[in-house]
């Protein structure tokens, strides 16, 4: 895995893995950090064909502000064509994502490891 130079804001680090972008959230993701993500993430989510991974593993804190951002991604990603993934093992996390519905569109995984072979299947499925 290799990381950017710099984390675009304390409350989130792109990374780059096996050809994916990861995402991950790091500390208390909020009102006041997800105003500062939004442009970090609309940048890697918005290009076309985008393969995504958004991580969860590294929050402390997930409010609604963090459920809009997974939503914010999911969208940007699926209008371009890409692939979004979630990585979340956090029992409470897990709880919120089913209880609004999230966790039906955007399937959490507990490991990137295993979000990589779920890709790599889907993608042998429709022969890429």
């Amino acid at each position: 895995m290799r990381q950017e130079p710099a984390s675009p804001t304390r409350h989130l680090r792109v990374l780059h893995d096996r050809g994916h972008t990861v995402l991950e959230f790091l500390g208390e993701i909020d009102i006041a950090s997800a105003a500062e993500i939004v442009p970090h993430l609309d940048r890697e989510t918005g290009r076309p064909g985008a393969l995504v991974v958004l991580d969860l593993g590294g929050i402390e804190f997930f409010d609604c502000s963090g459920l809009r951002l997974l939503y914010r991604a999911r969208h940007r990603v699926l209008d371009g064509g890409g692939e979004v993934h979630l990585v979340c093992a956090h029992p409470l996390t897990l709880r919120m994502l089913r209880i609004t519905g999230l966790a039906e569109v955007l399937p959490p995984r507990p490991t990137l490891d295993e979000v990589f072979g779920i890709s790599r299947q889907a993608g042998r499925r429709t022969g890429h």
